[in-house]
């Protein structure tokens, strides 16, 4: 039974992040008519800021208070989510607007390969093991393997 409820919650969350970017996609054809490839990218890049910004909060703030630390990395992680998107529509799209339709979706493509590279550059291409913050965890024993932000120093 306890496996049955992880793998409908897993679903239920997998399916949520589907519908997220399905609507995202929408709206943006709806909106400005093009497709834009670099949808997916901004998510990504979005939770890779969501988690510097987690760790660095943990690094300061310690793990008294997660609720609050979700809540800050939550609206950090909307601001500079939403400061890229700026940028990339200041940047990318804007200038095309009234040019021929293909302009734009080869901008689109070009800035979805410069985001993946550059978070591939920022983070490295490599796991590394995730240190565990709470030593109180109930899973301290498990070991989850996600890229940290900083870099090793043994590197």
């Amino acid at each position: 039974m306890e496996v049955f409820l992880q793998q409908l919650i897993n679903g239920i969350t997998l399916g949520s992040i589907y519908g997220l970017i399905a609507i995202g996609y929408t709206m943006v054809f709806g909106i400005i008519g093009m497709v834009n490839f670099a949808h997916g990218d901004v998510f990504m890049v979005s939770s890779f800021i969501a988690l510097v910004a987690f760790l660095l909060l943990v690094s300061f703030l310690g793990s008294s208070s997660i609720a609050l630390i979700l809540f800050i990395m939550l609206v950090v992680a909307m601001l500079f989510t939403s400061l890229v998107n700026w940028t990339i529509e200041r940047l990318a799209y804007r200038p095309l607007r009234g040019s021929f339709r293909l302009a734009p979706l080869i901008s689109a493509i070009g800035m979805s390969i410069f985001l993946s590279n550059f978070v591939q550059v920022t983070q490295g291409h490599a796991t590394s093991p995730f240190h565990q913050w709470s030593k109180a965890s109930s899973c301290s024993s498990r070991k989850t393997t996600i890229r940290s932000p900083f870099p090793s120093s043994s590197s």
